[in-house]
C-alpha cells in the first residue's frame, strides 16, 4: 500500500509511519517543521520529507490512503487536495482500527496515568517474551518505536487518549478503538478548548465505556469516583473489574508492596503510581500473565520517559522531570516526591504550558496543587498565552489560584533558570513539571547541578 502522511512529524504519527514502512508499505509524508527526536527517526528509515512545507503535488490519485495529523488545519493544501480527488482520508487512530479489526484490542484511557499503565503492560509482556502490537504515548527502553504493527500478534495494546482524532474527526481518539478489553483510570477534567464543562468532558468516558464491544472486559479504579460513577452506572453488557491501591510502605527511601510472594520492592514510587500497578496487573491477568510473573517482572519497571522520570542524584539530592500539567497531575505528583523524600525539602516546579491551565477560568482548579511542596514556583510565558490567543493571565490571578501566600511565580525564562541555578540543593528533592521546557531550560545543564 502507498499511504502519506500529513503532518508526519507528530509523536504518534511518525511512530505510525515507521511502523508501517517496516511492515513493507511506501510512506511518504509532509510537515511544516518536524523537530527531534521524530526529526532523526524519520531520517534513519529515509522518511524525513526533503523539505518543510505542504505540496499539493504530493497528493496523487495512485495513493491508496492519506492519514491525517491533528496538527494539520481543515484548509492544509494537502488535505483539500486529498479531498479533491476522492482520496480515503484516516486519522491515525481510525487507521489504527483498521489495522487491528482482527485482534483483540486491550485500550488503556483515563485522565492521567494511560502512559504509565500501557508502559508497565509493555514492560511486562517484554520481560516475558510475549510479542504483541501496540502504540504507546512515551519511550520506553527496550523498544525502539512507540507503535509496532504486525499481521500474526494476536493483541494490541493502545493507549487511549480522549483528545480529538484529526482536524476532521472531532471524536475523541480513544472512541475508535472499540476495546475487548479497556481500563478507565481517572477522571479529572482536562482539555476544555474542546470540553467546556466537565460534564462534557465525563460525557466522553461514558462513551467510551458503552463502545466495548458486547461481553468486553473494564478494568476500572474504583478509588476514583467519577469512574466508579461512569462504569458502574452503564447498562452495557460488559464485566466490570474493580482496582484499589494495592498496600505498600515505605523503607530508606524505597517503596515496599505487599503480595503473597512477600514484600517487593519497587523503582516507582506514588500511590497514583501503584493505583497504575493495580490496574497493570488486572489488563496483565486478562492476557495471560499469571500474578507472581506480574511481580516479577514490575520490579524493573522504571517507569516511561518524563513520568517521575529521575535525571539526576547524588547522596543529598534528586531532581526529577514529569509531564504532570493538569491540577490532579500536579498534586498526585507532588505528593509522591514527598511522601517518598519525607526527611528532605521538595522544590516544586510547574511550567503553565497548555490551553487548559492557561485559561484564567480554569485556574482555580489547581487549588492545593502545589500544597505538599516546601517550596513552589510556577512559570508562564505571557508570549505562550498570546499564541493561543488566550485572555491575559496576570501573576496575582495565580497567586490567588493555588491559595499559596510564598508561591514564587516567574514569566521571564533566563530568571527562572537563574532562580533554579543558585538554589542550594543540599537535602533537597527537586520536581521540575512541565509538557514544555521553561522558555528553552536544557535539562542536560540541570543535570549538572548534582
Amino acid at each position: 500500500m502507498k499511504i502519506h502522511f500529513i503532518a508526519i512529524g507528530g509523536s504518534a504519527m511518525h511512530n505510525l509511519a515507521i511502523a508501517l514502512y517496516q511492515k513493507g508499505y511506501q510512506i511518504t509524508g509532509s510537515d511544516d517543521t518536524i523537530h527531534d527526536p521524530s526529526k532523526s527517526r524519520l531520517a534513519k528509515y529515509n522518511l524525513l520529507p526533503e523539505e518543510f512545507g505542504w505540496f499539493p503535488r504530493k497528493i496523487t490519485s495512485d495513493l491508496d490512503a492519506i492519514i491525517l495529523g491533528m496538527h494539520a488545519k481543515k484548509d492544509n493544501p494537502e488535505l483539500l487536495k486529498a479531498q479533491e480527488l476522492g482520496l480515503k482520508i484516516y486519522s491515525y487512530p481510525e487507521f489504527l482500527y483498521e489495522q487491528s479489526k482482527d485482534k483483540t484490542r486491550v485500550v488503556i484511557g483515563g485522565s492521567h496515568g494511560k502512559t504509565t499503565i500501557t508502559s508497565m503492560i509493555l514492560h511486562v509482556l517484554n520481560y516475558h517474551d510475549r510479542e504483541v502490537d501496540y502504540m504507546v504515548g512515551a519511550q520506553l527502553d527496550g523498544f525502539e518505536t512507540m507503535v509496532k504493527l504486525t499481521e500474526e500478534n494476536e493483541f494490541i495494546v493502545l493507549e487511549g487518549d480522549e483528545y480529538l482524532s484529526s482536524p476532521i474527526d472531532r471524536r475523541p481518539k480513544f472512541h475508535l478503538y472499540k476495546p475487548n478489553i479497556a481500563l478507565l483510570s481517572g477522571i479529572a477534567w482536562d482539555h476544555i478548548n474542546v470540553f467546556p464543562t466537565f460534564e462534557n468532558y465525563v460525557e466522553q468516558f461514558s462513551i467510551f465505556t458503552d463502545s466495548l464491544t458486547n461481553g468486553g472486559i473494564m478494568v476500572y479504579n474504583e478509588e476514583d469516583e467519577e469512574v466508579k460513577r461512569v462504569v458502574e452506572e452503564s447498562s452495557h453488557p460488559i464485566k466490570k473489574y474493580p482496582y484499589i491501591t494495592p498496600k505498600y510502605f515505605i523503607d530508606n527511601g524505597t517503596t515496599f508492596i505487599e503480595t503473597e510472594e512477600g514484600d517487593l520492592p519497587l523503582e516507582i514510587f506514588g500511590e497514583h503510581n501503584l493505583q497504575n500497578l493495580a490496574g497493570a496487573k488486572w489488563i496483565c491477568q486478562h492476557m495471560g500473565i499469571e500474578e507472581d510473573e506480574f511481580y516479577e517482572a514490575i520490579v524493573s519497571f522504571k517507569g516511561a520517559s518524563k513520568r517521575l522520570e529521575k535525571i539526576a542524584e547524588n547522596n543529598s539530592t534528586v531532581i526529577f522531570k514529569d509531564f504532570a500539567h493538569s491540577p490532579s497531575k500536579v498534586n498526585a505528583t507532588t505528593t509522591a516526591v514527598k511522601n517518598q523524600y519525607s526527611e528532605r525539602e521538595v522544590l516544586a516546579c510547574l511550567e503553565l504550558h497548555t490551553y487548559s491551565s492557561l485559561n484564567a477560568e480554569f485556574l482555580a482548579e489547581y487549588k492545593g496543587a502545589l500544597d505538599d511542596a516546601d517550596k513552589a514556583v510556577v512559570f508562564y510565558s505571557p508570549h505562550a498565552v498570546k499564541i493561543k490567543q488566550l485572555d491575559e493571565v496576570t501573576e496575582q490571578q495565580i497567586a490567588q489560584a493555588f491559595e499559596r501566600d510564598d508561591l514564587i511565580i516567574y514569566t521571564n525564562p533566563q530568571e527562572f533558570k537563574e532562580f533554579l541555578f543558585n538554589q542550594d540543593l543540599e537535602n533537597k528533592a527537586v520536581l521540575l513539571m512541565s509538557s514544555g521546557n521553561y522558555g528553552g531550560l536544557d535539562f542536560n545543564e540541570v543535570k549538572s547541578l548534582v
